[in-house]
């Protein structure tokens, strides 16, 4: 069945719980999902979306059909590749059609992207921030509503955005990043943390965190005992991350902490952070 865009979902899908694989997608659930009318529910969804066929209906959605032969002749090449190619790929081409934009129209291009009910296309969102010459106060300014974003896979890639930009000026990311690990919402606190970890995951590494990881202290020690799970999992990790090169730090880093905290948060932070470490 094919819904138009003036008939609501069912809520049966609206609610439906995520597959395990992407053979158990159901056909109405990958046509909503490749026309950016739901959001994905889980990771298997998340990967199984088909970027090019929801790039078609985004600019079918804004009116830009012209523009859909070019952009999509110029991802051609990335069509079979991962998830993690794709979206970096069309988050350039959206930035080439944005910077064409007067400036009224640049600001509303992007935000109908920013804004969207798919979080497929917030995610190319938060991607064109990371692709765009902006200076990195800007840039994180700019990535802050995807990092706060409710969708777990935007929260994802707008760590992953902006990366890059975070390892070529360090030591002034962890200053701007500072007042992040002390806001309320614990989605940009852990934000500050996945950001900078000096292995993240499907990322490049931080050379310069792992051969000093002390650089990321003024990020890690405010959340030493933080009472959210999702924030003691990132610090953990990033813990973990330096153990694989400078174990005996993260060993008295924690010894520290657990001398001047004796809560829960902090024995499962430092527990999970030495893992790896043999003793």
């Amino acid at each position: 069945m094919q819904f138009s865009d003036k008939i609501p979902i069912p809520e049966s899908i609206v609610n439906r719980k995520g597959p395990r694989t992407a053979s158990e997608i159901l056909p109405d659930v990958s046509g909503l999902l490749n026309s950016g009318r739901i959001e994905t529910v889980n990771l298997t969804e998340w990967s199984a979306v088909d970027h090019l066929t929801l790039l078609r209906h985004v600019l079918v959605e804004f009116g830009m059909l012209q523009h859909a032969d070019a952009m999509l002749s110029a991802l051609e090449q990335i069509k079979r590749q991962s998830t993690m190619k794709v979206i970096p790929a069309i988050a350039g081409e959206w930035l080439k059609l944005i910077c064409q934009q007067t400036d009224n129209n640049h600001v509303d291009l992007f935000e109908q992207l920013a804004i969207h009910q798919s979080d497929s296309v917030r995610c190319w969102a938060a991607f064109v921030v990371g692709l765009d010459q902006l200076e990195l106060e800007r840039k994180l300014a700019s990535i802050r509503p995807f990092a706060a974003d409710h969708h777990f896979g935007v929260r994802e890639i707008a760590w992953m955005a902006v990366r890059d930009s975070v390892s070529r000026q360090l030591q002034l990311a962890i200053r701007l990043l500072s007042s992040w690990v002390r806001e309320s919402d614990a989605n940009l606190r852990r934000f500050a943390i996945e950001l900078t970890r000096p292995r993240g995951v499907w990322a490049r590494h931080i050379a310069e965190l792992k051969d000093n990881p002390e650089l990321g202290l003024p990020l890690l020690e405010p959340l030493k005992a933080d009472p959210s799970k999702y924030v003691q999992d990132s610090v953990a990790n990033w813990l973990n991350d330096a153990a694989k090169s400078r174990p005996d730090w993260v060993v008295q880093v924690c010894h520290t902490w657990m001398e001047v905290s004796d809560k829960n948060e902090t024995k499962r932070i430092v527990a999970r952070a030495q893992r790896s470490i043999k003793h």
